[in-house]
């Protein structure tokens, strides 16, 4: 499949991104994920840096969203998830990392399956979130772009817990996730 350019003069569209289990491995525990806690914990999936490309040639701003509760839980540190940030923007082509650190206690509007990191970076980048992508392994995620009003595209990492309802788009890779955003592209780019 070719790579399908879009008119950036006319809207500006995004794919938002989970981090863990998206871009690189969740560590999984009796079936659930968890952030990497530090650095050398950090595996980054092979096809991540690819599939980032194709779809910043296609026009999209490449934007992480990643919950870090642990921060507040006091189990993490602010240092480590930034130091865990900086690696993977060395290695990948990512534009914007919008981080919550809160917890669900703190009834913030920004932690997902709360829209508020998609809002301010819609509103900081100037992006169309109608006709953007929210990527994701887990129902927060999901959550977050329906909320936003993105399509959304759950990852399915066989996680024992609780599912997303009715993403728009339901995969297994990050590279069938890109391969649905380029096909969905070149559909309006025909029309």
């Amino acid at each position: 499949m070719g790579i399908y350019s879009l008119n950036t003069d006319l809207t500006r569209r995004a794919v938002f991104l989970d981090r863990d289990g998206v871009l690189n491995r969740a560590i999984l525990r009796d079936g659930k994920p968890y952030p990497p806690a530090v650095l050398p914990e950090v595996e980054i999936f092979p096809e991540a840096r690819t599939c980032l490309e194709k779809l910043r040639s296609a026009g999209f701003k490449i934007i992480v969203v990643t919950n870090q509760p642990d921060v507040a839980r006091g189990t993490q540190t602010r240092q480590n998830v930034e130091a865990i940030h900086a690696y993977l923007q060395d290695d990948l082509p990512i534009d914007k990392f919008m981080v919550c650190y809160h917890d669900d206690q703190d009834h913030c509007s920004c932690r997902k399956p709360a829209p508020g990191l998609l809002l301010m970076a819609a509103q900081q980048e100037n992006i169309d979130l109608s006709h953007s992508f929210m990527i994701g392994d887990r129902w927060r995620d999901v959550e977050a772009g329906q909320n936003a009003g993105c399509q959304t595209i759950f990852i399915d990492c066989d996680y024992r817990e609780r599912q997303p309802e009715s993403p728009t788009f339901h995969v297994r890779t990050l590279s069938e996730a890109v391969e649905i955003i380029l096909g969905t592209l070149k559909k309006e780019i025909e029309v």
